[in-house]
């Protein structure tokens, strides 16, 4: 079972996918985008060409468990998503993910712009290995 993980940001969505066995992270990318409709078709077309069964969205729930801004946009892009692709996605609580990217990026010696870029996917591939490991 192959599953999709998405870090959704307003410019930068960072997508990670599962290996075929839903076992590892198996690749990380980010779309640039910040149209939440043509966001929604490019996640809808890298789940279908790479077979994914399951997509996973970041839920990013305040530190107190609350729901705000953020979390509701998260919402409206898992609706977009499901209407074109018809995989409802599991929202999935990602507090400290991108906080714990990176904190991974600094201790791997990448910082300015290399670092701004691969921040999003790092954030994807927690919130994979987070779900990955929480239906094993």
């Amino acid at each position: 079972m192959r599953v999709m993980a998405v870090d959704y940001g307003d410019e930068r969505t960072g997508i990670a996918v599962s290996d075929p066995l839903g076992i590892l992270v198996g690749e990380t990318f980010v779309i640039k985008e910040w149209n939440r409709e043509r966001l929604a078709e490019k996640i809808a077309e890298a789940a279908r060409e790479r077979g994914v069964q399951v997509i996973v969205i970041g839920n990013p729930k305040n530190m107190d468990g609350t729901e705000g801004l953020r979390a509701e946009k998260s919402r409206e892009l898992a609706a977009l998503v499901k209407g074109r692709i018809g995989i409802d996605p599991v929202m999935w609580d990602e507090r400290r993910t991108t906080v714990d990217a990176h904190r991974i990026l600094s201790d791997n010696g990448r910082y300015g712009k290399k670092r701004k870029e691969l921040v999003d996917a790092v954030a994807a591939s927690l919130i994979l290995e987070g779900y990955l490991g929480s239906i094993r």
